[in-house]
């Protein structure tokens, strides 16, 4: 099963990425492609340039890349309580191609923060507005502190509660 993750970030260091990363090594018979959104910057979009220039090759690339997986793994950022202007703008792009952005795909929704708050504001946004981009949203969890529930040197979670938790999103791929 090919599965595609990333996180809804471009930081270099994101808990994001290691949460997506974690979490779609999780599925039995995964094969993980781990995309970074640093690779599909383009200029912030609006229908000036779209009518001027088209549709940028990375929105096509993302989009394509979508469609030839077979699960997808989200692991949002949250900055200021939405997404972040990275994931915004990729995400504004490729809709342009069309809405159905994902295609139907099954999709595991996660979100973390340093804080408590576990991102957990973005996170009801995306679950709420998937069934307008045709996400067949599998599961969500939000991971509250992260740096106490996730050991970053062996790349995995540390709490068991979180741990069963994704072990039961990943089993509905």
């Amino acid at each position: 099963m090919k599965v595609l993750a990333f996180a809804a970030s471009s930081s270099r260091q994101s808990i994001n990425k290691q949460l997506a990363q974690y979490t779609a090594n999780q599925i039995e018979n995964a094969n993980v492609e781990l995309l970074d959104l640093n690779d599909f910057e383009m200029p912030i979009y609006s229908s000036d340039r779209e009518n001027e220039s088209g549709i940028p090759e990375q929105a096509q690339t993302f989009f394509k890349k979508i469609g030839e997986a077979d699960a997808i793994v989200i692991s949002f950022a949250e900055h200021n309580g939405s997404y972040t202007a990275a994931y915004k703008n990729i995400f504004d792009w490729t809709s342009r191609i069309d809405m159905k952005v994902y295609q139907g795909k099954p999709v595991i929704l996660l979100a973390t923060s340093p804080g408590p708050g576990g991102a957990q504001s973005v996170l009801a946004s995306a679950v709420g507005s998937s069934q307008f981009f045709a996400m067949d949203v599998k599961g969500s969890l939000s991971v509250p502190s992260f740096y106490d529930n996730f050991d970053l040197e062996t790349g995995q979670l540390t709490n068991s509660e979180l741990v069963d938790q994704i072990k039961t999103i990943t089993a509905l791929v």
